[in-house]
């Protein structure tokens, strides 16, 4: 027997799951919700880019990083393909781009604190230390100044790189306790990479001194090996890059071909002969072996035995024997003294004597 009103209420569910059906259906998605703002990928990549020059300051009592207005109009010019980020609005202009990060917040413009010369000073400073904000917040590459507001994101590798620092300068204090064999490893692997990191060095610097003395030309392989600011791609850049500065003379390149032989021939003058270098390395080896073979346990039963031995005698005799040592100690210097005085005595006396003698003799004739 069916229930009274079954049918109505089956009717007004299939109702309510279409509206809300048709409801959720116009709502954005949650995807389209979240979508980060083009500008903060903007801003973001041109913070992380290495040519855009830029220093740090203090502003309001906070250390921000700022960039000039004239770098920024110079680096949008460079490098166009950036711009390709803001989708529809790839096609401004760099002010239009500018003013539209200072109405998101992402930069604010700023001024200089210290607006007058220094004595002595013949200019303004290029990157003052010291910032102020700037009432007008429009852009301008005609001597202003641009800090970003928003905290740059580090990536996931210096996370764990500034947790991995603590466990390493651990790690190294607890060196003298290592075993043997790991001890070893790590002498050899630390020699073998610095052994590299020289021989790499210096085979880079003759290859740049051959072909700059012979053929005039700049050649820097690894030109980046020694770049305070790269990435590790960059850093182990094998090929170098072109030479485009202007080619030396070769009244420069003679002198300092006739200076690098010179060089060498004092070098090798100079050099340590083969008892020299064996005394070296029996220096150095010793003083490697005393770090290799220093051991806790060396130490702590090092310290027991001197312990012992001096617990081995009663405390009496000890005082007795220390005392009769230390009068001993100070009877020495006087015994010394008395019989330097009593030599000093008797040669004066022998030497009266015989002046004695001498003159009765030569009275007597």
């Amino acid at each position: 027997m069916k229930k009274p009103g079954g049918g109505g209420g089956a009717a007004v569910d299939k109702k309510r799951s279409r509206r809300s059906y048709g409801e959720s259906s116009t709502e954005t998605p949650p995807k389209q919700a979240a979508k980060k703002d083009v500008f903060q990928i903007f801003a973001e990549k041109v913070r992380d880019h290495k040519k855009l020059e830029s220093r740090w300051a203090v502003l309001q009592e906070t250390r921000v990083e700022y960039f000039r207005g004239k770098d920024f109009v110079s680096f949008l010019r460079n490098h166009p393909e950036l711009k390709d980020i803001l989708e529809s609005d790839r096609n401004s202009e760099i002010e239009d781009i500018a003013n539209i990060l200072l109405r998101k917040n992402l930069i604010v413009r700023c001024d200089r604190v210290v607006k007058t010369l220094r004595p002595g000073k013949k200019k303004l400073s290029t990157w003052p230390a010291h910032l102020e904000i700037f009432p007008e917040q429009v852009f301008s590459d005609n001597d202003a100044f641009f800090a970003w507001t928003f905290v740059n994101r580090r990536p996931l590798w210096q996370t764990l790189l500034s947790f991995f620092w603590p466990v390493l300068t651990l790690a190294i204090c607890l060196f003298p306790v290592y075993p043997h064999s790991c001890k070893l490893f790590i002498l050899y692997f630390c020699a073998g990479l610095l052994l590299l990191i020289l021989t790499l060095l210096i085979l880079r610097g003759l290859v740049f001194g051959t072909l700059w003395i012979l053929i005039g030309k700049r050649v820097w392989f690894f030109p980046n090996i020694l770049a305070e600011e790269a990435t590790l791609k960059e850093l182990f850049q094998f090929w170098p890059k072109k030479d485009e500065d202007e080619r030396p003379k070769w009244t420069a390149r003679l002198f300092y071909a006739i200076v690098a032989v010179l060089v060498f021939l004092l070098l090798r003058h100079h050099a340590p002969d083969e008892a020299a270098r064996a005394r070296y390395q029996k220096r150095v080896s010793n003083i490697i072996d005393d770090v290799l073979e220093w051991s806790p346990s060396l130490a702590l039963s090092g310290m027991m035995e001197k312990q012992t031995v001096f617990n081995a005698t009663d405390p009496d005799s000890n005082v007795t024997d220390s005392s009769k040592s230390t009068t001993e100690e100070m009877a020495q210097p006087e015994v010394v003294k008395e019989e330097t005085i009593r030599g000093e005595h008797e040669v004066e006396e022998s030497i009266e004597n015989a002046e004695d003698t001498d003159h009765q003799q030569s009275l007597l004739h």
